[in-house]
């Protein structure tokens, strides 16, 4: 694919006209064709970009990637589906967004909209959570109800053997006794809990 060498004003070539260059292009890499179609639209693309905040360095570097994306893409091209103008000039400008994204420098927030990390559990975590306490609930209903007792006493109040004994008014032995029992029970049905 050859480019002009020299840039000339804008050719105005018909709807009908460009249709069939881009037909020529898209079936046999016509270089004539495209030299018809860059001569008609890269002055007025780049005129176009100009208009749309581009320098003309820019202006022309996209006006020259639009025509080359229509060699390449020329037998995308439906008649059917529209207008061969507006189907380069959509080229034209999604190259200028895709420019424009990619040149667009990273801006920090304002102080204003500063975040905070959470110091709170991640959603996954509360799941986690839930379940294991479910699963935990679950187990615990199938053990004695002294039993129950013990464990409720030491896991959740955080009490000692000896201050469970107190609080239960029994020997120290029944509730290490007890305690064993459950864990035996409870340490097959949640072991993978961890």
């Amino acid at each position: 694919m050859k480019q002009p060498a020299e840039e000339s004003p804008a050719i105005n070539v018909s709807p009908e006209t460009a249709i069939e260059l881009i037909r020529k292009v898209a079936e046999t890499q016509d270089e004539r064709a495209f030299a018809a179609l860059f001569e008609s639209f890269a002055p007025r693309i780049k005129g176009y970009m100009i208009r749309q905040g581009a320098n003309a360095d820019l202006a022309e570097e996209l006006a020259q990637e639009a025509l080359t994306t229509v060699w390449r893409k020329a037998a995308l091209y439906s008649p059917d589906k529209g207008n061969p103008t507006t189907w380069i000039y959509t080229i034209a400008r999604n190259l200028r967004i895709d420019r424009l994204r990619r040149e667009r420098a990273w801006q920090p927030l304002p102080e204003s909209h500063a975040e905070q990390a959470c110091d709170g559990p991640t959603p996954d975590e509360v799941v986690s959570d839930r379940e294991r306490s479910e699963r935990v609930r679950e187990a615990l209903k199938a053990l004695p109800a002294e039993q129950v007792e013990v464990v409720t006493l030491s896991f959740v109040e955080g009490l000692s053997h000896s201050e469970i004994a107190n609080r239960l008014d029994v020997p120290l032995g029944t509730v290490k006794s007890r305690m064993r029992l459950a864990y035996q029970k409870l340490q097959p049905m949640i072991a993978d809990l961890g």
